[in-house]
C-alpha cells in the first residue's frame, strides 16, 4: 500500500498560523497563564502561535506551559539549558517560526496585548517592517516609575539613537512585530548581547527599516521578579560599544580589556598597603598583589564579560580560576619577553615597546581564556 503525505493532511486539520508571538521566560509561573489568556483574547479570529523560550526556570513555567499546550493549539515551547539572556532567547524563538509575523513581548504582563492588533494592521498593509510599542508618543505611558527610572531611561534612550539611526521615540522598547523578511534581514548580523533586542535589530539591519510606533501604557508587573539589575546597564553599554566598534574591536574585549585595567589598580592598592604596612618585602607583596589582581579579574569578567557563559557551582569555578591564572600566567611572562626584546633589539622607546607587550599579552589572555576558562560548552537543549 502506498503512503501519500496528502491523506493524512487532509485526515487532520491543518494549522497555519498567521503570526508567532516570542515570549522569553525566566522563572514566571505565576504569568505565563495569564500571558497566554491575554494574547488569546487580543488575536482572537487571527491563526497565531505563541513560543515560550524558557530559559530553564526553576520554579514550574515549563510545567505550565505544558499544561497549556495539551489545552490550547498553538502554544510551543522552547527549554534552553547552559545559555542565559533575553536577546538570544527571542533570537532562537524567532528561528524557530515561519510565520510572515513575529511579535515579540514579555511574559510579566507590562506589555498592553491589546495594541497587537493594531501593530499586526501595519505589517499586513505593507505599509512597515517594524512596529514598535512605545511608551513615548502621544498616549503612551511609562505608568508608575518614579523619576529616576524615568531619567535613566531617557538618556539610554539618547544613547541608543547614536546607533540606530532612526526617529523612533522609544529604541528602548521590549514590545514590537516585525516581518519575518526584516528579520532575516538583520538576523546575521546580530550581536545577541543584553536585553535590547530591537535596538540590535534596527542597528544590524542591512537596510533603511520602514518603522511605525503604536502607543501603550506601561503596565506594573503583577506577579514575580523583575530580571533587570545593575548588570543589566553594563550590557547594554557593551550592545552599544559592538554596533559602534565591534566591526574592528569585538565589545567582549573591549570590557575584558576595561576590567584588566581595573586589576591594575587593584594590584597597586594592595601592593602599596603590603609595602606601607610592613607586613610584606617587595617581592612576597608583589606576588601577593599578582594573584589578587587576577582573580579579581577572574570574578568581575565570570560575573560581566562572560555573564552568558558564567562558570557556576564550586567545581566550575575552581576548575576556571585555575585555567584563568595559568593563561594569565603565560601571558605576563609573554608581555614581559616581547617588550624587552622590542626595547633591547629595535628602535621602539621604552614606553612603546611597553605599550606592545601589555597589547600582545592582553589578546593572549583574552583569547585563550574564551578557549579554555570560558569556552562554549555543549549542552542539550529540549523543546
Amino acid at each position: 500500500m502506498n503512503f501519500d503525505v496528502r491523506d493524512s493532511q487532509n485526515a487532520t486539520s491543518h494549522f497555519a498560523p498567521l503570526v508567532s508571538v516570542i515570549i522569553p521566560t525566566f522563572n514566571e509561573f505565576a504569568n505565563v497563564s495569564k500571558v497566554a489568556a491575554a494574547v488569546g483574547v487580543a488575536l482572537k479570529g487571527k491563526d497565531h502561535e505563541i513560543v515560550f523560550v524558557d530559559d530553564d526556570s526553576s520554579d514550574g513555567t515549563r510545567t505550565e506551559v505544558a499544561k497549556l499546550a495539551a489545552a490550547l493549539p498553538g502554544i510551543r515551547l522552547i527549554h534552553r539549558i547552559g545559555r542565559r539572556g533575553l536577546s538570544t532567547a527571542v533570537t532562537e524563538g524567532m528561528l524557530s517560526t515561519t510565520t510572515p509575523f513575529m511579535v515579540v513581548m514579555d511574559a510579566d504582563l507590562q506589555h498592553d496585548e491589546a495594541i497587537i492588533p493594531a501593530m499586526l494592521s501595519f505589517l499586513e498593509a505593507d505599509t512597515a517592517d517594524l512596529v514598535v510599542g512605545s511608551r513615548y508618543v502621544e498616549g503612551g505611558g511609562v505608568g508608575s516609575w518614579d523619576k529616576r527610572r524615568a531619567q535613566i531611561s531617557a538618556f539610554a534612550t539618547r544613547l541608543a539613537k547614536m546607533v540606530t539611526k532612526s526617529d523612533l521615540t522609544d529604541p528602548m522598547s521590549g514590545f514590537f512585530a516585525i516581518t519575518r523578511s526584516a528579520f532575516d534581514n538583520s538576523v546575521r548580523d546580530l550581536s545577541g548581547q543584553g536585553y535590547k533586542i530591537l535596538l540590535d535589530i534596527c542597528a544590524s539591519s542591512k537596510s533603511p527599516l520602514r518603522i511605525q510606533e503604536v502607543a501603550y501604557q506601561f503596565r506594573t508587573r503583577q506577579a514575580g521578579e523583575s530580571k533587570l539589575d545593575a548588570l543589566v546597564t553594563w550590557e547594554y553599554l557593551m550592545l552599544l560599544a559592538d554596533k559602534l566598534v565591534g566591526h574592528i574591536i569585538p565589545a567582549r574585549f573591549i570590557s575584558f580589556s576595561l576590567i584588566g585595567g581595573l586589576g591594575v589598580f587593584v594590584h597597586m592598592v594592595v601592593l602599596s598597603v603590603l609595602l606601607a604596612t610592613g607586613l610584606a618585602d617587595f617581592m612576597a607583596a608583589q606576588g601577593l598583589a599578582t594573584v589578587t589582581a587576577m582573580v579579581f579579574n577572574f570574578f568581575v569578567n565570570n560575573t560581566l564579560t562572560y555573564r552568558d557563559r558564567r562558570l557556576r557551582g564550586a567545581r566550575e569555578v575552581i576548575f576556571g580560576l585555575f585555567t584563568f591564572m595559568l593563561v594569565c600566567s603565560v601571558g605576563a611572562f609573554a608581555n614581559v619577553g616581547i617588550a624587552n626584546y622590542l626595547f633591547a633589539n629595535s628602535h621602539y622607546r621604552w614606553w612603546s615597546a611597553g605599550l606592545a607587550g601589555i597589547l600582545l599579552g592582553a589578546v593572549w589572555n583574552y583569547a585563550a581564556t574564551s578557549i579554555f576558562t570560558w569556552r562554549v560548552r555543549k549542552r542539550p537543549s529540549g523543546a
